[in-house]
């Protein structure tokens, strides 16, 4: 009868244990903060064939559940993987090859770099980005005469940190042969007293751009993993790259297929009447890491460069209302084709003008097909009839963006107009979500500054004392649903990604806070400990 006991008891054991499913990674005694429907929190997951499995209590997936590798975050905060609405990856990763202007505070720190970094690397072409002439003492558009004498023989294009303006030396203007009687659709050639003074204002870029040397296909591939390094180690695990050309998205593809590349990546081509014919016949393009679904769009330049499309002039500059880089025949003849397809528009508007027409001929196109998703990137400066006109057309909007312009909008817009500008909590109410991002390089790629902005309002010296017209801030669940669920459903992908629940990909990110009760100020010095993509830590 002992025997027979014995015998019993190890089979029940075995049975047990058999009921335990073998998976790939547990992860347990975490503070999850799962954004699911009811932003419900859990202590554990465990993840199967790269997607999560279930998720529970610590107790209960252990329950269920043997790995080979279990981690114990130890109390340590999850969150879904980070999502970057709006940036230009391939932009960073050339970053990383070209003079770092970002901080600069007067032009002769510009020049200071430029000579740093030429008796450094000894290049034939020189490019750099970043300088703000708003962040300097005299808050004007610099002039290339300076430039002229330290490189005389050597082409030197530096773009403004929104991309929207370049200052070329005159090696630089002599490749498109830029005169004072050079003209451009959507562009601006800056003159002084009649004479060239280096910056051209958006399109006006092209015509020294389209001569500069093109990188080939190592330079790309090797842009693109040096942009994923950087932004694995701030906890991105999707990035929505804001224009790209049809030859990048194919080494994009190349190298995911090689596993060289693992960052999810949503494409926005870039415009032109071939892209637009190529892609819409084509259909969607859509792996595991890659979708190709949305073009993108310029209707304005930028508010820094005073580019930006207003209904009324500029306060600081009486009788200049900025520009329209695309014209709104050619604009709305492309709505309707896109309309006519599967694919989304992305549109950058800034200014009040251009956020006025790209909704309505977005609306006017739309009515009658549902669900369309397509976007406004920036909506920076919207008039107060026309929030209303967000109700179907996702606000893609980046936070930092109110930080950094806060010294000088009001000076742009005046201070009744100002009020319409920024205005996130209005958008989000338009239409109940809001897709964040950066729009790094133009801003910094941390997405930790983006949700600080977005709550606090402030820059990191903590001005405003009170935040920046805080009555637009958005709350900390909002805010990390802007960088999770929402920017996966502004991509069509909230299905697959954008929180912690059954079926949808492992990608997330285990943080040194938490992130939703920390002190405010703390936000942006957190720092992401692991980023996992399909449950593999990289």
């Amino acid at each position: 009868m002992k025997q027979l006991t014995i015998l019993l008891l190890f089979v029940i054991s075995l049975s047990c244990s058999d009921e335990k499913q073998t998976v790939d990674a547990i992860v347990m005694n975490a503070n999850i903060y799962t954004v699911n429907p009811d932003f419900g929190k859990a202590e554990a997951f465990a993840v199967k064939d790269g997607k999560f499995l279930e998720i529970g209590t610590s107790e209960t997936i252990t329950s269920k559940y043997i790995s080979v590798e279990t981690i114990d975050a130890k109390g340590k905060t999850i969150v879904p993987g980070l999502i970057d609405a709006h940036c230009h990856f391939l932009g960073l990763g050339f970053n990383q090859q070209a003079v770092d202007l970002v901080g600069t505070k007067s032009f002769e720190d510009v020049m200071k770099r430029v000579l740093d970094f030429q008796n450094e690397h000894k290049m034939d072409f020189i490019l750099g980005r970043g300088w703000d002439q708003n962040d300097w003492e005299v808050k004007e558009f610099p002039t290339n005469a300076l430039l002229n004498k330290l490189f005389p023989t050597t082409p030197v294009a530096l773009t403004r940190i929104d991309g929207h303006a370049i200052l070329c030396n005159q090696a630089a203007l002599d490749l498109g042969n830029v005169t004072s009687n050079s003209k451009i659709d959507g562009g601006e050639i800056i003159q002084k007293n009649g004479q060239l003074t280096g910056v051209l204002v958006d399109n006006a870029e092209l015509l020294v751009m389209e001569h500069w040397p093109k990188p080939n296909r190592k330079d790309k591939a090797n842009a693109l993993l040096a942009a994923q390094d950087i932004c694995i180690d701030y906890g991105l695990t999707t990035v929505d790259d804001a224009g790209l050309r049809p030859e990048d998205i194919e080494i994009i593809d190349s190298l995911h297929q090689t596993g060289d590349l693992n960052m999810r990546i949503y494409a926005m081509v870039s415009y032109s009447p071939e892209n637009v014919n190529y892609y819409t016949q084509k259909g969607i393009i859509k792996t595991d890491r890659l979708n190709v679904r949305s073009f993108k769009f310029y209707a304005d330049g930028a508010l820094g460069s005073r580019g930006a499309m207003l209904r009324e002039a500029y306060t600081d500059k009486p009788n200049h209302f900025g520009l329209m880089v695309t014209d709104l025949e050619t604009f709305d003849r492309s709505a309707q084709q896109i309309a006519n397809s599967d694919y989304q528009m992305n549109t950058h508007a800034i200014g009040d003008s251009a956020n006025h027409a790209v909704l309505s001929i977005y609306n006017k196109v739309l009515e009658g097909k549902p669900n369309r998703r397509w976007r406004i990137e920036h909506a920076q400066v919207v008039s107060a009839e026309d929030f209303k006109q967000y109700r179907n057309i996702i606000p893609s909007i980046q936070p930092t963006h109110a930080t950094s312009d806060m010294y000088w909008a009001e000076d742009r817009l005046g201070s009744e107009r100002v009020k319409g500008a920024y205005a996130y909590k209005q958008l989000l109410k338009a239409n109940g979500r809001v897709a964040l991002g950066t729009d790094f390089p133009v801003e910094r790629v941390s997405p930790f500054l983006t949700f600080y902005a977005a709550v606090a309002r402030q820059d990191l010296e903590q001005f405003p004392e009170n935040g920046f017209q805080i009555e637009n801030g958005l709350t900390r669940e909002e805010t990390l649903k802007g960088m999770t669920l929402w920017a996966a459903y502004s991509n069509f992908e909230e299905q697959e990604k954008g929180s912690i629940e059954k079926g949808k990909f492992a990608d997330f990110i285990i943080l040194d806070k938490d992130i939703m009760t920390v002190e405010l100020d703390e936000i942006p010095n957190i720092k992401v400990e692991r980023t996992f993509i399909n449950g593999i830590a990289l």
